[in-house]
């Protein structure tokens, strides 16, 4: 297998993990609330991904460099968690996903900036048509809108913000300030808000939440394999592959329909994030190609494997 298809199956395969972890999201957001399934979530997940980052770092602190920015960092990574977990508790998998697809566009806006970079009037016309796709996909009606949707967008603008903050801090802080900080931070707050809405869990429910955080681990190490292979050229619009999973998911699973204006919305989203991304990686107008460069599942995750992928790359380079 060359190294391009080896990029493209695990690519595929991360991101078929994490529809299955968005799908156990919406099961047991039925019954529970989004504080309780974060909560449990991060409790599985953080023995998983504490033993994946020993020995990383070159430096064991966790003390961050820039704590103003850290700070920022971990609230809007807590919001984004927050807000995508509820969205796909609550709205049907095929709209969420196509919000959510919006990231891209978001964080090519934040990094004017906060990276000083400079949008032309192509990618600033991707921009404006992919949320102009997004505007479809919710039809701006005030009976329409629900707190599913502002929830979505939320977790747009706060995944976006969190990756555009690693791109300006993401050299000078060690990977255990990146990755560990949230996930405590997150387990904190989430037990503190967890007696406002609990529900005792049965042992079957708590079961699904395990099997929800190993999905979440497995889409991680399958894209730090993809990532590893192939260029992110060729990785990041495979998280596109999701809307599959989505319709095929919503439909036998939860009778869900792929209405006109979501396929419409969806498109649009999609062929402007794609636009973007071949922007960044053939034109080169971006020294700094803010998408390109946000590895991983941007969304609805704490975990983000480009601080990972560039701590293991310096690891190497010491190496040789």
């Amino acid at each position: 297998m060359s190294a391009s298809a080896k990029g493209i199956f695990f690519g595929l395969l991360g991101f078929a993990a994490f529809s299955v972890h968005d799908v156990l999201i919406k099961h047991l957001g039925a019954t529970y609330s989004t504080t309780q399934i974060l909560f449990y979530s991060v409790l599985f997940a953080f023995p998983l991904f504490s033993f994946m980052l020993v020995g990383t770092s070159s430096s064991g602190s966790m003390r961050p460099r820039h704590p103003w920015w850290t700070a920022i960092r971990i609230v809007t990574i807590i919001a984004n968690t927050l807000c995508v977990f509820y969205a796909f508790s609550v709205l049907p998998l095929t709209q969420t996903y196509s919000i959510l697809f919006a990231i891209p566009l978001m964080i090519t806006l934040l990094a004017v900036p906060i990276l000083g970079e400079k949008v032309g009037i192509y990618r600033g016309g991707a921009v404006f048509a992919g949320f102009l796709g997004v505007l479809v996909t919710i039809r701006p009606d005030p009976a329409e809108i629900s707190w599913g949707h502002l929830a979505a967008l939320g977790g747009v603008i706060a995944s976006a913000l969190s990756s555009v903050i690693v791109r300006r801090i993401g050299r000078d802080e060690s990977v255990l300030a990146l990755l560990l900080l949230p996930m405590l931070a997150s387990f904190i707050v989430m037990g503190f808000l967890l007696p406002l809405d609990y529900r005792p869990m049965s042992f079957e429910d708590l079961v699904v939440v395990a099997v929800l955080s190993l999905f979440g681990f497995i889409g991680i190490n399958c894209l730090i394999v993809a990532y590893q292979t192939s260029p992110a050229v060729v990785v990041a619009p495979l998280q596109y592959s999701q809307i599959v999973w989505a319709t095929l998911f919503g439909m036998y699973l939860f009778g869900e329909t792929l209405e006109n204006h979501t396929i419409v919305g969806t498109a649009l989203v999609i062929s402007s994030g794609m636009f973007i991304v071949i922007r960044e990686s053939l034109v080169g107008n971006s020294r700094r190609t803010p998408v390109l460069r946000t590895r991983g599942r941007i969304a609805g995750t704490i975990m983000r494997i480009g601080p990972l992928l560039r701590a293991r790359q310096r690891k190497r380079d010491r190496r040789r």
